[in-house]
């Protein structure tokens, strides 16, 4: 190293950017700390350290990713926060980009439930494409909960107050605890293997992270997406999100919430079917009256009050037809004679027998060809001379052509 290859400082913080930025290990980082010197921007990015006994790091939370917190930060508290390491070139400071952030004491969990989450979204269980629709008038409901608690009694009063048309099947297991997830996902499988219903609600009341686990498990989300029912998901309070809700076909915020979704209101079908009822009858109304009206037209018509005057008429129009079309075959009639007078004028005079008349004849041979030219006899042949009162025999004896000035007399 001599003085010549020295670099700037810039270039020697980017060096270490690209260290640290190549190190896969630092790409995917969850860091459990405190938050300290945390203060707020008007931007909505996040600046704070995170530290323990030991160290502290600087740490950034921009704003695309903090509007997601469903907490408050405040300086003092712990937190689990998960992102990437980088450098910040223009002060040569390392610092944890965080892009998720919970508070401390469900750190294992949360990590558990991401690393779930995505690897069965990757494999397609959440995919909208594969969402079935919820029927409209479901007739029959499983609930696939606890049978106690304050869950099942809601869905079942609200399920009875907006529709009590439809039958409910109560399907009991465990929502909480060690065996719960299998009990649930064999709920669901059952309700299917049965076709016990053609709707199915699953979940339970609010709780920690903890109590929501069953709804965590990949056992509930395969048995969910596997299902040929749809299934809606109503687990925990409105914050409260789980695999189960990512997989079922519709989220629903609470358990009342999802029998709300799962049934239409029946006072509001009643009174769609008045507003029907009060359309169909002034429609019926409407074409009533029209009806009458057009009667009306009718009887106050000459021809209801006097059909004989009606005939009159259409007699007195058929003879105005009959004298026109009479007219019109008499003007055809004499057009056609006037026309056959002309043509037959036409034809007499390009008649041969005007032609005789006037002192010519024409030769004809033995096989009845008229003779045009001398170059069609010769002396020896016989002709028949048509005349324009008979004809006679010749035998021709001598032949001789004339030409054009001696036929025409200038000779």
């Amino acid at each position: 190293m001599t003085l010549q290859n020295a670099i700037s400082v810039t270039e020697l913080n980017n060096k270490i950017k690209d260290l640290i930025d190549g190190d896969l290990s630092l790409k995917t980082v969850y860091v459990r700390g405190e938050i300290s010197n945390y203060r707020p921007n008007t931007s909505g990015h996040m600046y704070f350290s995170l530290k323990d006994e030991g160290g502290v790091i600087r740490s950034v939370m921009f704003k695309g990713y903090a509007s997601h917190l469903k907490f408050a930060a405040e300086n003092g508290m712990k937190v689990i926060a998960g992102g990437y390491v980088s450098v910040f070139p223009r002060d040569g400071q390392y610092q944890l980009y965080i892009v998720e952030m919970l508070p401390d004491g469900v750190g294992e969990l949360y990590l558990a439930f991401e690393q779930l989450k995505k690897r069965l979204e990757a494999e397609g269980l959440f995919d909208p494409a594969h969402k079935k629709p919820i029927p409209q008038v479901p007739s029959k409901i499983a609930l696939v909960t606890s049978p106690t608690g304050a869950a099942i009694r809601d869905m079942l009063r609200i399920l009875k107050k907006r529709w009590p048309l439809a039958k409910i099947l109560v399907v009991p297991v465990k929502v909480q605890g060690e065996g719960a997830a299998a009990e649930i996902a064999a709920g669901i499988r059952v309700v299917n293997r049965k076709r016990a219903a053609d709707l199915i609600i699953t979940g339970r009341g609010g709780g920690s992270i903890e109590d929501l686990w069953c709804f965590n498990e990949e056992i509930v989300a395969r048995a969910i997406y596997e299902s040929n029912i749809p299934v809606i998901s109503a687990v925990g309070h409105e914050p409260d999100f789980t695999i189960a809700d990512f997989a079922a076909d519709l989220r629903a915020a609470t358990p009342s919430n999802g029998a709300e979704l799962a049934v239409p209101d029946i006072s509001s079908v009643y009174i769609r079917l008045d507003e029907i009822s009060r359309s169909q009858k002034a429609s019926v109304t409407s074409r009533i009256d029209l009806g009458r009206q057009r009667l009306k037209g009718q009887t106050d018509n000459k021809v209801m009050s006097s059909p004989m005057s009606y005939i009159d008429e259409r007699g007195l129009y058929l003879d105005y037809i009959s004298r026109r079309l009479s007219q019109c075959g008499e003007r055809m009639t004499a057009q056609g004679e006037r026309r056959f007078a002309n043509l037959a004028a036409k034809l007499d005079a390009l008649s041969p027998l005007k032609v005789l008349g006037r002192g010519y004849m024409i030769g004809m041979d033995e096989s009845g060809n008229a003779v045009r030219k001398t170059a069609d006899i010769s002396p020896g042949d016989r002709l028949t001379l048509r005349l324009s009162d008979g004809s006679a025999d010749c035998l021709i004896t001598g032949v001789e052509q004339f030409t054009d000035n001696e036929f025409s007399g200038t000779r």
